[in-house]
């Protein structure tokens, strides 16, 4: 909430109800209250216990910037920026040895931000990773954060260093296709191991399809029906997998579940397109 987040888009991280959120936050901002919690920077033997809720919350925020939940804009730039400024201020409180995992989120994100004008054409809609004009990538950003992944990886293979390992496969691929998707794999299995989530397992599914093909993805997609059937990113994602393998029309029911849960009106204009190439009647 202090980083800018309204309740709605608190829920949509956490992938519950508007409503479930609603009731977390007036219990939490009211156990502030009653224990008269102060708003101050902690002391430093109090730093490691909370890191890694404060990290979590961090990339949260960022998050919602990188993809809105709802308006017309898919990305929120200022939210973007203070979750970088806030990943860098924790690094610096924690200097002369932050944790590798701190190190990693800020890389993450300066990776992650680097494609920011990239990701949106001129009419504000959507273009995917591989559709990008890498040429508009920040090249001083990921210049900046290609030595702090090594940094974070000397440390140890946390979630992060992990995200930011795959980010940077990602920024170093001069063109698409020279991507390494079987790398991008291995560091998901990784990744699903130290934090096993309906989430990661998706995007595993992912980059299986850029190595093994679409349908060994799709198996992995449908074991995830039940845990995700109310997130949209789910159905687009088997959407596209359909599309792939030749079922259109099972492509187009896909986009049409996905589109009827989006909010984000570039998305959905995305979402839109892709479904009239499935279903052109």
């Amino acid at each position: 909430m202090l980083g800018g987040l309204e309740t709605d888009e608190i829920a949509r991280a956490f992938l519950v109800p508007t409503a479930t959120m609603a009731q977390r936050l007036v219990r939490a901002k009211r156990k502030i209250r009653d224990a008269g919690i102060p708003y101050k920077v902690p002391e430093i033997g109090d730093l490691s216990p909370r890191i890694d809720a404060v990290l979590t919350t961090i990339y949260l925020i960022f998050n919602e910037g990188y993809a809105a939940t709802k308006g017309e804009a898919m990305v929120r730039a200022d939210l973007c920026t203070e979750a970088i400024r806030l990943g860098q201020l924790v690094r610096t409180l924690m200097l002369p040895q932050p944790p590798s995992e701190v190190t990693a989120l800020v890389a993450l994100m300066l990776l992650h931000d680097s494609r920011r004008d990239a990701r949106l054409d001129e009419a504000g809609d959507l273009v995917l990773l591989e559709d990008q004009n890498r040429q508009r990538w920040n090249q001083q950003q990921i210049a900046q954060a290609l030595p702090l992944v090594e940094e974070a990886l000397r440390g140890g293979t946390g979630v992060f260093a992990l995200q930011a390992a795959i980010a940077a496969l990602h920024c170093q691929a001069p063109r698409a296709e020279e991507t390494d998707w079987a790398q991008i794999a291995r560091l998901y299995d990784l990744l699903q191991r130290l934090q096993p989530s309906p989430i990661v397992s998706l995007n595993r599914a992912v980059a299986i399809a850029m190595v093994e093909g679409a349908s060994a993805a799709l198996e992995l997609v449908d074991a995830l029906a039940t845990q995700l059937d109310d997130y949209h990113l789910f159905h687009a994602t088997r959407a596209d997998l359909l599309r792939r393998v030749g079922a259109l029309d099972s492509a187009a029911l896909s986009y049409t579940r996905a589109l009827s849960l989006v909010t984000n009106d570039s998305e959905r204009r995305f979402l839109e397109r892709r479904r009239r190439e499935v279903q052109p009647s």
